[in-house]
């Protein structure tokens, strides 16, 4: 076998004292420091303070205008007889269209529900009811009309969230 001698490319030597341009830039590069990284942590902060502000306001100026189109729901102690023909929750009946009247009693049916009203017809005519709105067990056993918003329910025939009571 013969071999060739292979010629290397022409690479041409150094001369000493001369830099290639890879050698004279510099692999890390420093910052200035009195430029914008003192003023940025600042601007970072002043922007959070006025979203807090903003925000804070906001929820003010919104508590204000709810409470001003609903009513305030206040526990009402022992109901006395008196207060027949009274209401009490909300008066929005777009939000509670639904309307049922029986004997307040306590318990649900299988999770579902915390109280029931009685009505003529048997436990199959009950309806189970709860609420967010106004502390139904203020009314046990007392003969009571509600307005509410039907739930999905898996067991109870009629599910309920009770948003307005009258007494009976």
């Amino acid at each position: 076998m013969d071999h060739k001698k292979q010629k290397t490319p022409n690479i041409p030597e150094k001369e000493e004292g001369v830099k290639s341009k890879e050698e004279e830039a510099p692999i890390m590069h420093t910052f200035n420091e009195t430029s914008s990284s003192t003023k940025s942590p600042m601007k970072i902060i002043v922007a959070f303070m006025f979203v807090a502000i903003l925000g804070l306001g906001s929820g003010f100026l919104l508590s204000k205008v709810s409470s001003a189109t609903g009513k305030q729901i206040i526990p009402i102690g022992s109901i006395d007889p008196t207060l027949k023909g009274k209401t009490f929750g909300s008066d929005d009946l777009k939000t509670f269209p639904d309307m049922a009247e029986g004997k307040l009693e306590e318990g649900g049916v299988e999770g579902e529900g915390q109280y029931h009203l009685v009505r003529p017809g048997g436990d199959s005519q009950n309806v189970y009811l709860t609420s967010s709105l106004v502390d139904l067990s203020q009314f046990i056993g007392r003969k009571i009309k509600v307005w509410g918003q039907t739930q999905a329910a898996q067991t109870a025939g009629w599910l309920m969230d009770v948003g307005r009571v009258e007494v009976q």
